[in-house]
């Protein structure tokens, strides 16, 4: 594995932890692939204007907005203070950029980004703001990385996985064994299906597949 495919796989891996629980990445492993011909549904699909105590008010969606934005400005602080003082900032969003940060990881001297600077010295901020990450519409996440999918198998990476749905949680497509990959991610096909394809990919999960 190249230096450039290993810092892709560290990028994914921290969005990952952003975005799933520890239970989706371990049991990522095995389950059937959805069809070209179908998309799969999720009937308990939380809902991004709804939380389990109500429904939110607009404002109050604004407000946790607001407070995602802020702690992923602090983490992204930490690392530009303790890691690469050029770490970009988070969209208006709060989601990362993660095309640009895994830009930076293949520079040299940059390995530590991926685990949160030395000895994880960032990881706190970075666990905190995943806290206050805004409810998604599952149904929605899986269409999204189901369409980018397909798109990257017709710009011509013909082993490129669907995402899955198990328990209510989206397990993203891709390299279907990560450990061989067998989805090479340096090549000129997979650069230029990745770049016609990121306009699938909801904001917030570019990375993550």
């Amino acid at each position: 594995m190249t230096q450039q495919t290993s810092s892709r796989s560290r990028a994914a891996r921290l969005a990952l932890l952003i975005a799933v629980s520890a239970l989706v990445l371990t049991s990522a492993c095995g389950g059937a692939e959805s069809s070209d011909d179908g998309v799969a549904s999720v009937d308990d699909a939380p809902s991004t204007s709804e939380s389990k105590d109500g429904p939110d008010t607009a404002g109050g969606a604004a407000q946790g907005k607001s407070a995602f934005y802020d702690a992923q400005m602090k983490y992204v602080q930490c690392m530009r203070k303790n890691v690469e003082k050029d770490f970009p900032g988070p969209k208006l969003s709060g989601y990362l950029d993660w095309s640009k940060i895994d830009q930076l990881q293949q520079k040299p001297g940059n390995e530590e980004i991926s685990k949160g600077g030395k000895d994880g010295v960032c990881t706190k901020d970075m666990l905190d703001a995943a806290k206050l990450e805004p409810r998604r519409d599952t149904q929605k996440e899986y269409e999204s990385m189901l369409a980018h999918a397909k798109c990257m198998r017709s710009h011509g990476v013909s082993k490129f996985t669907n995402p899955q749905l198990r328990d209510g949680n989206v397990l993203p497509g891709g390299d279907a064994n990560p450990a061989s990959p067998e989805v090479s991610q340096d090549s000129p096909t997979y650069k230029q299906a990745r770049e016609a394809c990121k306009g699938k990919l909801l904001d917030g999960l570019d990375g993550m597949q």
